[in-house]
């Protein structure tokens, strides 16, 4: 669901800028109240998790569309909304600028559109409410597939809503919409389905790392925390470097729309702010669509889903102890969550 630049207007995508900017502020604020030192590894090998997981495309049957994982509800279900929120920032700052997937200036908005309504209503609202009396295999799948749906859902609303107020007369709202909602239901049931599998797994060899987890003593750690970590790396490694190789070539389910609206999956867009934008893409992004530059091939993906997920795990890990530093250096000894 990564917006291009054509589908906004400049004043939308400034407003989500500043939407996005403005949760962050707040995700960074609740990050210092906490004094959790085990998130700071968790948050970088989650972030390459998804981040690797993404670059997979399955096929929605019957519709020559496709779908990826967006992953904010799962890192939600893991890390808690604000840190779920940061570090999809993260794996999207990294699509955006290294690898160009996604328009610079449309940035806010897939941030909006993409981590938001995963990490606050998928995580905050869905999953805090239905474990607020334990845990489950079965709670956590019900919470997995209703949080994505209504994730990929609310996602694809705004996307809609976003280029209705740019005046993309392209894309009228109600056929636009009308393409929209379901084939990102479909995505949505999928995606749940795999989200489910990750935190299962996760609940029956280290139920802790689930936020909101209450120890009851009857869930035994299977796998040390260091063990966890290192499944999570090996996986974010062969998903990004090998099966990364393996995906459908049919247009997702934003560029799906767009066809089935307009007959062409791109859209033109003038002005100077679109031009110094594409500029900006166009030297930050080493790795083009994930390959290089000079053209496709299985040594540019391979490499991309590597050099991608160790990129975001750097980032994610910088952020957080940024955030560490000016909390002791301002003397927050934080409260561990429960301001």
């Amino acid at each position: 669901m990564h917006m291009a630049d054509a589908l906004l207007s400049p004043a939308v995508a400034g407003t989500m800028y500043a939407c996005s900017a403005l949760t962050a502020g707040y995700s960074v604020h609740k990050i210092r109240l906490e004094n959790d030192e085990k998130k700071i590894p968790v948050m970088g090998v989650m972030g390459a998790f998804v981040f690797a997981a993404q670059m997979i495309n399955f096929s929605i049957p019957g519709t020559g569309s496709s779908g990826h994982l967006c992953g904010s509800m799962m890192l939600s279900a893991i890390l808690g909304p604000e840190a779920g929120f940061l570090t999809m920032i993260g794996v999207l700052m990294v699509q955006c600028l290294l690898f160009a997937d996604g328009g610079l200036l449309a940035l806010g908005a897939n941030i909006w559109n993409m981590a938001f309504y995963g990490c606050f209503i998928g995580g905050m609202v869905i999953w805090k409410y239905m474990m607020r009396n334990g845990m489950s295999r079965r709670k956590i799948m019900a919470a997995s597939i209703l949080g994505c749906i209504m994730m990929l859902q609310l996602g694809a609303f705004s996307v809609t809503l976003e280029t209705l107020a740019s005046g993309i007369t392209e894309l009228p709202f109600g056929i636009f919409l009308a393409a929209m909602q379901p084939i990102h239901l479909a995505i949505g049931l999928v995606e749940g389905l795999i989200t489910a599998a990750v935190l299962i797994f996760l609940y029956e060899v280290r139920p802790e790392l689930l936020w909101n987890y209450h120890e009851t003593g009857e869930k035994k750690s299977r796998l040390s925390y260091k063990g966890v970590i290192a499944v999570l790396a090996i996986s974010a490694v062969v998903i990004g470097g090998l099966l990364s190789l393996f995906v459908s070539s049919n247009p997702d389910g934003l560029e799906w729309s767009v066809k089935q609206v307009t007959g062409t999956t791109e859209l033109e867009s003038k002005g100077g702010i679109y031009v110094l934008a594409d500029r900006i893409q166009s030297v930050t992004s080493l790795l083009p669509d994930y390959t290089w530059k000079e053209g496709n091939s299985a040594g540019g993906t391979t490499f991309s889903g590597i050099i991608g997920g160790i990129v975001v795990v750097v980032l994610c890990i910088a952020v957080c102890l940024i955030i560490r530093f000016f909390r002791c250096r301002f003397g927050d000894k934080g409260n561990n969550g429960k301001d």
